[in-house]
């Protein structure tokens, strides 16, 4: 299948038979550590990218969020480290590039649990957070390092990061560090990495952007494209709630209290939306928090790990954190408001629903949000079915609606739309002292 350049094979993965950890060709202490994590039959995803990682090719994987991309990339990664030699001081072996601070902290937490029994050194570096920590860290040499694109060049400029020995670059979340403008940052890393090395790119969406993106970045790469099962979208429940924009928030309170929600994720679309609405569910008696770029990484870092531990009720977040919040068994998404793409839409709801599990995701939509619904369901293939909630029938035109279909019940397959250009910050033409660092 010609897909990328240089003679790319495909293999699009549909239907699996089921196999073992042990028939992808992990070392014993990796199965081990798996087996302890209570994991016994590999994903689509990891089913594939396992044996080919280990096989040292270049690699571009297409698989949707929750199917466990992570683990197809730092199991065999972590055993091809540990069979090679120790890092020198400054240098890393293997580089994994994430597009937001949380994701980034969550790789290296799976790269710490995979690895206990093997001797391999990982540290994560991101912006927001003390740099001179970061550069300890870095002294001793570092198996992996995990790293957001303007820390990683900040450290790169004080020559705390030397990447001689690098063996193995993997770039997690490739489409989203596309749309948040890091295109720049990531093609300039690359000039300074050694020319032979193993290149793994996963992402959830194989765009005409990413492919341009690969064909410059992999050598030679096998496609692994995971098409996105309907069965694993239509686990979550999706309801749409037609509903007076000045009465969401009204709505929501009444939604937790009503369903006695424990833990549910809200997405807004602005940072300053989501601490407004943290205050007026605070004022309504219901412990919430914000996660969002404008928050220091200590106030984010607290606020996920109180909500991951149950003491928070609500988490507010904005899209740039919808990649980096993994939290087991997530029973309900909210959407307060829609998002302008599409895809992040399927991104948000993908939080809850994970690795096969049931989930909800709820949409409060108003009147003025009808040409995101519309093209939300034009990328789904068919209409959400809307639900009036009794007592705040909207008084505003409800979104449209010309079919009965119940809640995710889609038949088409249409291909998702990108946007015609990333953005976000500038590239590395752009002054220090403008750069947003994540």
């Amino acid at each position: 299948m010609k897909i990328l350049v240089n003679k790319t094979e495909g293999i699009q993965s549909q239907e699996y038979p089921s196999v073992s950890f042990g028939a992808l060709g992990l070392c014993d202490e990796l199965l081990e550590t798996v087996a302890e994590q209570g994991y016994t039959i590999p994903s689509p995803i990891q089913s594939e990218a396992i044996p080919a990682v280990l096989s040292q090719r270049d690699v571009m994987a297409i698989a949707h969020t929750g199917t466990g991309k992570t683990a197809g990339f730092t199991l065999p990664m972590v055993q091809l480290l540990s069979a090679g030699t120790s890092p020198q001081p400054h240098h890393v072996r293997a580089l994994v590039i994430t597009p937001t601070r949380e994701l980034a902290a969550q790789v290296a937490d799976s790269v710490q649990t995979y690895s206990h029994q093997l001797n391999i050194r990982v540290a994560a570096v991101f912006g927001g957070a003390r740099i001179e920590p970061q550069i300890a860290a870095l002294q001793g040499g570092l198996d992996v390092l995990i790293a957001t694109p303007g820390r990683l060049l900040d450290l790169h400029e004080q020559q705390a990061v030397n990447f001689d020995q690098l063996e193995i670059m993997v770039l997690d979340e490739a489409d989203r560090m596309l749309d948040m403008g890091f295109i720049d940052d990531i093609r300039h890393i690359q000039t300074l990495l050694p020319a032979k090395h193993q290149t793994l790119m996963f992402s959830a969406t194989f765009s005409k952007a990413i492919k341009s993106f690969a064909k410059g970045m992999l050598s030679d790469p096998l496609l692994i494209e995971v098409k996105a099962a309907h069965n694993t979208v239509d686990k979550i429940k999706q309801k749409i709630h037609p509903i007076d924009k000045a009465r969401k928030t009204e709505v929501l309170i009444h939604l937790i209290k009503r369903n006695n929600w424990q833990q549910v994720l809200v997405f807004t679309r602005t940072k300053r939306g989501a601490d407004s609405l943290v205050v007026e569910l605070g004022s309504a008696g219901i412990n919430a928090d914000s996660i969002h770029s404008n928050r220091t990484q200590h106030a984010r870092t607290r606020a996920l790990e109180g909500f991951k531990a149950g003491n928070l009720a609500v988490l507010v977040a904005t899209d740039i954190a919808a990649r980096g919040i993994d939290v087991d068994h997530l029973p309900c998404v909210v959407n307060f408001e829609l998002p302008y793409v599409p895809e992040d839409y399927v991104h948000r709801i993908g939080r809850t629903g994970r690795a096969g599990t049931s989930g909800l995701a709820v949409s409060l939509v108003s009147e003025d949000e009808t040409k995101q619904l519309q093209l939300i369901e034009r990328v789904r293939g068919g209409q959400f079915k809307r639900e009036i909630i009794p007592g705040f029938e909207p008084t505003e035109k409800p979104p449209a609606n010309s079919s009965d279909d119940e809640y995710g019940n889609f038949e088409a397959d249409t291909k998702p739309r990108r946007r015609g250009r990333s953005r976000g910050r500038g590239g590395r033409g752009t002054s220090s002292s403008n750069r947003k660092r994540k």
